[in-house]
């Protein structure tokens, strides 16, 4: 009913930067909140930005001022702009959006497939 599709993962250098997107496609009727999250290996899944649909935003302490989240609601799309990777941000990202479908009276928590952030020398 909902896809999240997410692209821009990929492999760079300490202090390189990535630009990942995710996109929502289905039967929507509205996007609310919307974030990345990051899983290292053998850590918990841990969350890295939200924005609202209105544009607020709010970053773990460990990205801020290096990460910007953004979205474009006419795309039904989430950007997370890297800058500054550190090796420690190594991990898979995962793209989270609450939404309602056409078919449902409440907004849902659904996940992207995730996508790999590797920063190493």
């Amino acid at each position: 009913q909902v896809q999240l599709v997410e692209s821009g993962g990929g492999s760079v250098q300490p202090g390189g930067s990535l630009r990942l997107s995710c996109t929502a496609s289905g039967i929507i009727a509205s996007i609310y909140g919307m974030g990345w999250y990051r899983q290292a290996p053998g850590k918990q899944r841990e969350l890295v930005a939200t924005i609202t649909s209105g544009g607020r935003t709010n970053y773990v302490d460990s990205v801020k001022g290096r990460y910007t989240i953004s979205r474009d609601n006419a795309k039904n799309t989430v950007y997370l702009q890297m800058n500054s990777l550190k090796p420690e941000d190594t991990a898979v990202y995962y793209c989270n959006a609450d939404i309602k479908i056409v078919t449902k009276l409440s907004p849902m928590p659904y996940w992207g497939q995730g996508t790999q952030v590797t920063v190493s020398s």
